[in-house]
């Protein structure tokens, strides 16, 4: 096995059981590793570090996996990872509820994979090189666990490029999922679209959230934006708003929130879905003097990177400078960001701003935070990518 050490003073981060060792902490390669192939990582002294895949066309030259020295990286490792997330998933799925995620990356120590299930489809999302290799050994473990009727690979995230991967997406093994695949969350039903919907085909992360945001929801005029399948929409509705606007600019993601109201055999009467940018819906509103008592605001990945951090703070404050001015007074806003560089108090420092701008005054009464099926290892912070604060805003 390749033998990696790094540099005098860079290992307390592996020590800490960090799993991410950057490119400019290596002091010396002993050999030629491919990309994506396991080494042993040491410190400067030749003490025994970890074993991680190694990269050389990533910024992460390697992704920590195991500190034990005495384990082998092999089939029985994969299988006892992936019993290990399987089983911490099993609570939350039961008759109400049939889609999470089972396997989260760094957080159930395999970076590089994602496993959401779906029903009785599993869809895979692979980001390192590490994982690539082993994919047909990991496919044939989730076989054998978990006797999916198919599994889907949808590998099409940019982060591959990172790792000199190209973009997958089709059917590893089994059956294609239907063009719209019937799941259930909270005992709400959904027509998601795996093969052509947005990243794994259905955003599981939310799931409380949407639960949470719901019970403010009875008799109140609702406008859920970034909508996508309908998530936030279908549990005000089935809490009893009096009614729900819906904006998302994808014509797929509108067309599908449509057959989950039916679906759902909700008031179709209750429910208005515009196709339209965001930002250039909610100044429409602003200039036809519209108002509504809950907004939610939940918008893809603005920041990428910490280098993109400036340019996603302006547009978070403005995107929340005008959910807060469409609100009836005393009106909740629920907001989001999923993006890992945008920590919980940066966040909030976001929305000070905003609240200055719009000449509002604003309560935090509530935060949220990512699901249990998406678990943050005290070691790496970077897991906890998904925060949100409900707002009274007054």
């Amino acid at each position: 096995m390749v033998e990696i050490s790094l540099k005098k003073g860079k290992e307390k981060a592996a020590l800490q059981r960090h799993p991410w060792v950057f490119s400019g902490a290596l002091e010396k390669v002993k050999g030629k590793p491919e990309d994506g192939e396991v080494v042993k990582v040491f410190a400067f002294d030749k003490e025994f570090l970890a074993y991680g895949y190694y990269n050389s066309n990533s910024r992460v030259a390697v992704r920590l996996l195991e500190w034990d020295e005495n384990q082998t990286i092999g089939k029985d490792w994969y299988e006892n990872r992936l019993k290990q997330a399987i089983a911490a998933r099993q609570p939350i799925l039961n008759s109400e509820t049939n889609t999470c995620r089972l396997v989260f990356s760094e957080a159930d120590f395999l970076p590089g994979l994602i496993v959401d299930k779906y029903a009785d489809f599993l869809s895979l999302q692979i980001l390192s090189t590490g994982i690539e290799r082993e994919k047909s050994t990991i496919v044939e473990i989730l076989k054998a666990e978990l006797q999916p009727k198919g599994i889907f690979d949808k590998s099409d995230a940019t982060a591959r490029t990172h790792e000199g991967l190209p973009i997958e997406n089709g059917l590893l093994w089994g059956e294609n999922p239907p063009e719209f695949l019937e799941v259930k969350e909270n005992g709400i039903a959904y027509n998601i679209n795996i093969a052509e919907g947005q990243k794994s085909g259905f955003y599981c992360d939310q799931r409380d959230n949407r639960k949470i945001l719901a019970s403010y929801a009875k008799g109140k005029k609702v406008l859920d934006c970034f909508s996508y399948s309908g998530g936030f929409s279908l549990n005000c509705l089935a809490n009893d708003a009096a009614n729900v606007t819906s904006v998302d600019s994808s014509n797929l993601a509108v067309e599908t929130l449509k057959q989950n109201v039916e679906l759902n055999k909700f008031d179709a009467n209750k429910v208005t879905a515009i196709q339209s940018d965001v930002n250039k819906q909610l100044r429409a509103f602003k200039e036809s003097g519209e108002l509504f008592d809950v907004i939610v605001l939940d918008p893809p990945k603005y920041a990428p990177s910490r280098s993109a951090l400036d340019r996603a703070a302006r547009a978070y404050k403005d995107l929340n400078r005008l959910g807060m001015l469409l609100l009836e007074k005393g009106g909740l806003l629920a907001t989001f960001s999923c993006s890992g560089a945008v920590d919980i108090e940066t966040f909030k420092q976001i929305i000070a701003w905003a609240a200055l701008d719009a000449g509002k005054e604003v309560q935090i009464i509530k935060q949220f935070c990512q699901p249990e099926d998406h678990p943050v290892r005290i070691s790496f912070s970077e897991g906890e990518y998904l925060k949100g604060l409900l707002l009274r805003v007054l």
